[in-house]
């Protein structure tokens, strides 16, 4: 028993993680989303984080927890300060305004002899153990679930449904943007940091473009209307690649197809607990209906 599960711990331990750090990445844009905030600055702030625990663990011996603090902190008030001037943007403009952001850091960590430039950061601790990732995931939920249920919970859905309505009624529609976008940043940034110590080497393209679209696809694929939809969506989208070998180089067409279709068929994604209660009614009616 012991061996097999050696063994499939050496196999499969990096996709494991992968589903983790994923998790929390779709968690982080999933904070914005539920603001009614299309916000693309993610993939960036989990570089940032990244970046800032790699150093710190690197060049000051500091313990790793610490590491993981800064790399949360750092992201937060980078967002803070953009966030006053961009949150004012809404939609397509406010995504435009925060890819740009991210291809500016992506630019800066470049061109930065202290980031290992176009190299990146090599040799990194590995630090990040599975109970790291298992225990601040299980924190976060925790905080968002509570979160979801209070004040801010509430002001958070009306800003997203009607920002007027919202702001007419006596909501600190700026302040709770803004709280929204920062804490997004902080779990994106624990995230960046979790990963490098588990990865050792990090480069300015692992948060590029690319990877800001499939951070907001994998919680816009699992649903954003409930905190379940962002976990199902990135547990999916790290775990799809792993059934598609057989593919080889149709595989990126396989994921895009099925991308498509749900988008189509599922707008709100897999988990819409509206569509999961009406099916459920459905099924009901039509047993009783057999039955009598």
């Amino acid at each position: 028993m012991l061996e097999w599960w050696d063994s499939f711990w050496a196999i499969y331990s990096t996709v494991i993680f992968g589903i983790g750090i994923n998790a929390m990445l779709a968690l982080s844009i999933y904070l914005t989303l539920s603001c009614g905030l299309l916000s693309l600055a993610n993939a960036a702030f989990m570089g940032i984080g990244a970046y800032t625990a790699s150093m710190i663990s690197m060049q000051t011996g500091l313990p790793f927890p610490l590491a993981l603090l800064a790399g949360a902190i750092m992201p937060a008030i980078v967002a803070l300060i953009i966030g006053i001037p961009t949150l004012r943007l809404s939609g397509v403009y406010l995504a435009m305004a925060t890819l740009g952001f991210g291809e500016v850091v992506r630019v800066i960590v470049l061109n930065m002899e202290i980031t290992g430039g176009p190299m990146g950061l090599n040799g990194i601790p590995q630090k990040t153990e599975w109970w790291h990732i298992v225990i601040l995931l299980t924190v976060i939920l925790f905080i968002l679930a509570r979160m979801r249920r209070s004040k801010i919970g509430r002001a958070f859905e009306a800003i997203k449904e009607d920002e007027i309505a919202a702001r007419l009624m006596g909501v600190n529609v700026g302040g709770y943007k803004l709280l929204a976008f920062v804490m997004g940043a902080s779990i994106a940034g624990i995230a960046g940091g979790l990963n490098a110590h588990y990865t050792f080497t990090i480069g300015p393209g692992n948060y590029a473009f690319e990877n800001a679209v499939d951070i907001l696809t994998m919680a816009v694929f699992g649903g954003t209307s409930n905190l379940i939809g962002p976990l199902i969506g990135s547990s999916s989208l790290t775990l799809l690649p792993e059934f598609m070998h057989s593919l080889k180089d149709f595989r990126l067409a396989a994921n895009g197809l099925i991308l498509i279709l749900v988008i189509l068929y599922l707008p709100k994604g897999i988990w819409d607990p509206a569509r999961i209660r009406n099916f459920r009614k459905k099924l009901t009616s039509s047993r009783s209906g057999k039955v009598s």
